[in-house]
């Protein structure tokens, strides 16, 4: 379980001046889908409905995982004291819908279901941390780094449930690398993109998926510093399999650098 509550976060230290109004736009986006932790409690308790030893760390995670929505959501209220956490929340939710009704994994296997949440814990982990070095509000940063910490420990948490279930399972290389890159293409799917209209767009506007990825890519891209994707890529060669340090992860950080570099400098001269 996490060792830290809202009450351990020093409040009294925010700093309005030091307010990036850019990270500022995402984090109000990254709080609707942290807060959402609940929805995807469901879906993976159905997944893994006999697994008693998975549906009992899936609470736990999703109990934490609200506690970062409400933190994010709550620095963004001091940050933007017209900004309704808890409408924004419901627009959100009113917008977008997971799954709730499966029974079993989109991935296909409980082994490939628990390997999808270990890339979503290495996006989720780089970015707070790439958020806690790029951010100077102190309050913020204490956040970022607490978050970070929680998703690193997440994503053992589910890699150790993955390894169990890969012995059943037996996932070829082919079947791990499909399931990876679907979930990483999956990063500019609905989910974040409503998550930023819904947080950032006034009443009556209407939702654009392409735009509002964009203007949370744009802003989020442009944080990640080479040992960021360094790590990131390493926990990802680790999920599928494969050997997370050496030539493939230099390879790999390198390319992952590029896209990133790249994606973010194009959003930014279109506008983003």
């Amino acid at each position: 379980m996490s060792n830290w509550t809202l009450e351990s976060i020093a409040w009294d230290r925010f700093d309005r001046s030091k307010v990036d109004p850019e990270i500022l736009r995402n984090i109000k986006a990254a709080a609707m889908v942290e807060r959402n932790g609940a929805d995807y409690a469901t879906y993976l308790s159905r997944v893994f409905a006999d697994d008693p030893s998975a549906v009992s760390d899936v609470e736990h995670w999703s109990v934490e995982e609200v506690q970062h929505g409400m933190a994010l959501g709550r620095w963004a209220q001091l940050a933007d004291p017209a900004w309704d956490f808890d409408a924004a929340f419901a627009r959100f939710r009113a917008g977008y819908q997971l799954p709730l009704d499966a029974t079993k994994s989109v991935r296909g296997s409980q082994a490939g279901e628990m390997m999808a949440r270990c890339i979503v814990e290495t996006g989720t982990s780089s970015y707070y941390s790439a958020l806690h070095d790029a951010t100077e509000e102190p309050v913020l940063k204490q956040i970022c780094l607490r978050i970070a910490s929680d998703e690193f420990r997440h994503y053992k948490l589910f890699y150790d449930h993955m390894q169990r279930l890969m012995e059943r399972d037996r996932l070829s290389t082919l079947q791990r690398l499909w399931i990876g890159w679907g979930r990483l293409a999956e990063s500019e799917d609905d989910e974040l993109a409503y998550a930023y209209f819904a947080a950032n767009e006034p009443e009556g506007a209407v939702y654009d998926r392409k735009k509002s990825g964009n203007s949370y890519a744009r802003r989020a891209y442009a944080l990640y510093r080479p040992f960021h994707v360094q790590r990131a890529m390493g926990m990802v060669l680790k999920a599928l399999g494969l050997h997370s340090t050496g030539r493939l992860n230099r390879l790999m950080t390198w390319a992952g650098l590029w896209f990133l570099r790249r994606r973010s400098s194009k959003l930014a001269a279109l506008g983003a």
